[in-house]
């Protein structure tokens, strides 16, 4: 029952403001023991293993005095080179310091700090700040120690960079430490937009895939001036090593390079300009880790832009199912597009820098420049790849619309059926006064008596036929006005005109008339009473007859 009961949460769960209790009680002096292996740990394995390499390049180099005191206080501004601290030597700048230093130095004080929350019991941010805090004033102390040492000396540190860089970095890698085992990126993710969370990934996935790109194209480079970098290698063992582990230690720096060269930018050393659209030539260090550096431009360097742009489609493709609705999936590419530009803006910082006052300064990428091109690289190709790749929501059937909009739709139906009510009506009216001629017609019979109204013998029938309206068109109505009425019983029949000749008319008539006569229709038949229904379109036939004669006379005219 106390399992089922139990309220303990797993690790990373907790929000950030929770204060949770701690199964066992650290004690205090294991406390303050955790807290100063975590602070002077990583300072003396950093400093060891600067002050070993130190030792071995004096060791193995030629013309060379070994001398311990010697090793050790140069290791010092060697230590601040690694945290990427400008040192001065002879009065010259060097500011374009070896990031593979600078990277062990973080992932070690990340490591330390994470262990040392673990021993401590640390669940919360709260609770590592001690920790993070004991670490970067470690850090920023001996970095202010080993620059007030280096003023009388000939490699010398500005203090104030020897304070607060040390200490920025140890402090920035130490929360990551910490925070890994504080569970926080779970809380901070539960307060994140989820697409948020999503493009942070891609934009780390991108930006690791741009710099294995780079890493490629340095490699390949390398391998293909094989000879160039053969020959800046000195005789002497001592000497080719402390070239070697130099070259090393700027491996990184030279990734960076053909991380720019490769999107577009390029990168430049002292008078050196390259890029994939230009090349200004110059002179550069006699180090092997330059020797893959193009002597002359070639015409397929473009084709190389293929690459960020296949970076570019991986981002897209791997966020492809992360939301049905593509507009989402275009703000995940975009978040990540902000992350890759922001890495190159971080690494093209710390990747270049002065290089004394010779002709090698200074050593730069464009961090303005790489950051925009790196940026359209992932979200062009990356949106185009996420938008078509993925899913697409199908539109909503008609019957799953809301009730309201249902509503709606059924009072325009029903006014739709009271307007065509109406109308019905107002048809019904009509045809009664339209039947009322018809009706006298009938009182007609006696002569003198006429209830319609009376027909104009100089009205035209053509005219007639133009101002009747073909919907509401009635035969008994049009026979009435324009027939003459059947004679009285016992009364002579007025003589018939004879019918016209309807082969004597043209097509064009026919086509103005639209009307065809039907061939088993005898022309000469009587005609019948008033009162049949079946002789509507006999009734037109002797009104178009009518004018059709006036047309042909007026052909003749």
């Amino acid at each position: 029952m106390q399992q089922l009961t139990s309220s303990q949460r797993p690790p990373g769960g907790e929000p950030v403001g929770d204060t949770v209790e701690l199964d066992a009680e650290v004690a205090p002096a294991t406390r303050v023991r955790v807290l100063l292996t975590a602070a002077f740990g990583p300072l003396i394995t950093e400093y060891a293993v600067v002050a070993t390499l130190v030792a071995l390049v004096a060791l193995t180099a030629e013309r060379t005095a070994f001398s311990a005191v010697g090793v050790l206080l140069s290791a010092g501004p060697g230590w601040l080179a690694g945290f990427q601290v400008q040192l001065g030597i002879g009065g010259h700048p060097l500011g374009v310091l070896p990031l593979l230093p600078t990277i062990g130095a973080v992932l070690l004080v990340a490591r330390t700090a994470s262990g040392a929350a673990l021993r401590l019991g640390c669940t919360t941010l709260r609770q590592a700040v001690p920790l993070i805090s004991v670490i970067g004033a470690a850090h920023a102390l001996f970095g202010l120690l080993i620059g007030l040492l280096s003023l009388s000396a000939p490699v010398r540190v500005n203090p104030l960079l020897a304070f607060v860089v040390p200490g920025v970095f140890a402090v920035l890698a130490a929360t990551g430490g910490a925070v890994r085992r504080c569970g926080l990126p779970a809380a901070v993710a539960e307060r994140l937009d989820p697409s948020a969370v999503r493009g942070l990934r891609a934009g780390a996935l991108g930006l690791a895939a741009l710099l294995a790109v780079g890493a490629i194209v340095f490699t390949v480079a390398t391998v293909a001036s094989v000879s160039t970098v053969d020959d800046l290698f000195e005789p002497s063992f001592g000497n080719s090593f402390g070239l070697f582990l130099l070259s090393v230690a700027y491996l990184p720096n030279a990734v960076v390079a053909a991380l720019s060269f490769v999107s577009g930018p390029g990168f430049t050393v002292g008078s050196l300009d390259v890029s994939l659209v230009s090349y200004r030539g110059g002179s550069v260090p006699a180090v092997p880790l330059l020797g893959g550096i193009p002597e002359h431009t070639a015409a397929w360097w473009p084709v190389l832009l293929v690459l960020p742009a296949a970076v570019g489609a991986l981002v897209g493709w791997s966020v492809r199912h992360a939301d049905d609705d593509p507009a989402g999936r275009i703000r995940i590419v975009a978040v990540a597009g902000a992350v890759v530009g922001f890495g190159c803006v971080v690494l093209g910082t710390l990747a270049g820098g002065r290089l004394a006052d010779g002709p090698f300064d200074p050593v730069s990428v464009p961090v303005g420049v790489a950051s925009i091109v790196a940026f359209c690289w992932i979200v062009i190709p990356g949106g185009f790849v996420a938008f078509f790749a993925g899913e697409h929501a199908p539109a909503a059937p008609p019957d799953t619309l809301e009730v309201e909009d249902a509503g709606e739709f059924v009072g325009e139906e029903d006014l739709a059926d009271e307007d065509l009510a109406e109308a019905s009506d107002e048809s019904d009216e009509s045809e009664e006064d339209t039947d009322e001629p018809g009706e006298s017609e009938e009182d007609t019979d006696e002569p003198g008596e006429e209830d319609v109204d009376e027909v104009d013998p100089e009205l035209d029938p053509e005219e007639a036929l133009a101002d009747v309206d073909t919907e509401e068109f009635d035969t008994d109505e049009f026979e009435a006005e324009f027939t003459e009425p059947e004679p009285e019983p016992g009364t002579a029949p007025r003589p018939r005109q004879p019918e016209p000749d309807y082969d004597e008319y043209d097509a064009e008539a026919e086509a103005e008339l639209g009307l065809e006569l039907p061939e088993d229709v005898a022309l000469d038949q009587p005609e019948a009473g008033p009162d049949r229904a079946s002789d509507g379109p006999g009734a037109v036939t002797e009104s178009t007859d009518g004018s059709g004669e006036d047309e042909g006379r007026e052909r003749d005219r």
